[in-house]
């Protein structure tokens, strides 16, 4: 029932922003300091294919996830799910921490059954037989049947945000239940603010919905199935308490989205996030408070997701303002500012040179033969790593290189490069320029009459010219100096009147 982006929780090297000159049109340009920097090679490198198993080492990141919608790959590492079926053509997925709270929710209300049908009783005059629902093993069936009829309201719920979003052209990955109710699964969420309000109150309008449906049941149900109507009974209560909720002005909860569409209308979108957001990890603070004192784990968990989601989509709408039309080329570390190693270098010399240079990957180039050498692969700290530290004089980088590589061109969006580090679990991207087939110079991806876009990912071809790479180091020391200089956002024009 909320709205959360994805990001990666980057750390950008103090050391290396200290040295960056960056310029372009938000005061950033052009990085040439990652982890790779320090000339010593000029020219471009060409790629040779190779065909080993990839160890890259693999970005960290943080991803959250929880009763809401998100992009894909957000609850990437945090949530393990199978799939039970689909709704409307989009896939319905239990996560496993679903299976253990199910059973927990069943407890809590049959526990509490009684109690609960005596104030329906005393509030709707329900006339429910209290004797008959508290006896044996009723309380723990209707607490179960009540579980398992919250969850099916949470399911509407978000199918209501989908089934909407659908509408304006935002596919869905999927809807999957978990341990705060639901996560639907966006592949892209919406700036324009009309339809970001009309996909964000859906949720709360579907959850209005199923509680009056609920209770007209109740209504109509026979005053002798007791059971069955304190079931409706609660889950009308219940899902209209869930709306209320969710309604609460807490980004990126609904109502939190609500408050960023009306404050997109007169600012531009990522200022209307970050102020969001800072409403959103307020309420967050006080909703955590609250649950501490009342000794509300799941509230105090709910609490730390809106304060993380809202932190973390504030950071992932900012850069995306950041790096509107800045291209590879602009952040990227250049070819002749690309520190690497050789094949031949053993694996002790190799750690020596990481830990005296700070780097902590090198292209691998290979140089006999060639004049401007050729790039053979990729070598990373972990690589190193898995090699015990008294054999590392026996074995060579070429050994323990990763070889299946994946490149990008150097006139793709930087955001698309940031992506696909994501999207392939990857910390860097080797930047290639194509040797067009009929002139002797190269040229970008896309520009030689190929099928193939200038921002595709793919694997390297012969051929190909290595012309830098773009690292997670560049992207985020990038951005780190664009938002401390305060410069994002204010010449966007992302306002939709």
């Amino acid at each position: 029932m909320w709205l959360l982006t994805k990001t990666e929780a980057y750390r950008p090297d103090k050391a290396f922003e200290a040295r960056a000159r960056v310029q372009y049109r938000y005061a950033v340009r052009r990085i040439d300091l990652s982890e790779f920097e320090t000339t010593t090679r000029s020219g471009p490198a060409t790629v040779r294919v190779a065909d080993r198993t990839s160890r890259h080492e693999p970005p960290q990141s943080v991803e959250f996830g929880g009763v809401f919608m998100v992009p894909p790959g957000v609850t990437q590492g945090m949530l393990r799910s199978f799939r039970i079926g689909s709704l409307f053509g989009i896939p319905i997925k239990l996560d496993i921490t679903f299976l253990l709270v199910l059973p927990l929710f069943a407890y809590l209300i049959g526990s509490q059954i009684g109690d609960v049908a005596d104030i329906l009783n005393t509030t709707l005059g329900a006339g429910i037989d209290i004797g008959y629902i508290t006896s044996g093993v009723n309380p723990w069936l209707f607490g179960l049947a009540a579980a398992l009829g919250l969850f099916v309201g949470v399911v509407l719920h978000e199918l209501g945000h989908s089934l909407t979003a659908q509408r304006y052209g935002f596919p869905i990955d999927s809807i999957t239940l978990w341990l705060f109710g639901g996560v639907a699964s966006f592949t892209e969420m919406p700036e324009d603010w009309r339809q970001e309000f009309t996909i964000a109150v859906a949720g709360p309008i579907v959850s209005v919905l199923v509680g009056v449906g609920s209770f007209v049941l109740f209504t109509v149900a026979p005053v002798g199935l007791d059971g069955a109507r304190f079931v409706l009974a609660y889950l009308a209560i219940l899902n209209i308490a869930l709306a209320a909720f969710n309604m609460l002005p807490a980004f990126p909860m609904d109502g939190g989205r609500v408050l960023r569409a009306f404050l997109a209308r007169s600012r531009p979108y990522a200022q209307a996030t970050q102020q969001a957001a800072s409403v959103g990890k307020l309420l967050a603070v006080l909703m955590g408070l609250f649950g501490l004192f009342q000794l509300n784990i799941i509230l105090i968990g709910i609490a730390f997701f809106v304060y993380i989601a809202a932190s973390s989509e504030a950071q992932q709408v900012t850069m995306k303002a950041a790096f509107q039309d800045v291209t590879v080329a602009d952040i990227m570390t250049p070819a002749g500012n690309l520190h690497t190693v050789s094949p031949e270098t053993s694996v002790a010399e190799l750690v020596q040179r990481m830990f005296s240079e700070r780097h902590t990957g090198y292209p691998v180039i290979d140089a006999s033969g060639f004049d401007d050498g050729r790039l053979v692969g990729l070598v990373t700290l972990s690589d190193a790593r898995e090699i015990k530290p008294v054999e590392r004089d026996a074995y060579t980088v070429e050994e323990i290189m990763t070889t299946d590589l994946q490149t990008i061109s150097a006139g793709s969006d930087a955001m698309t490069a940031i992506e696909r580090m994501r999207e392939h679990d990857i910390g860097r991207l080797l930047v290639v320029e194509r040797q067009s087939p009929t002139r002797t110079q190269t040229q970008p991806l896309g520009t030689d009459g190929s099928t193939e876009s200038a921002t595709e990912l793919r694997e390297p071809r012969e051929g190909d010219d290595l012309v830098g790479l773009i690292s997670r180091s560049d992207v985020m020391t990038a951005f780190d100096i664009v938002q401390k200089s305060g410069a994002v956002g204010l010449s966007q024009t992302q306002r939709a009147d």
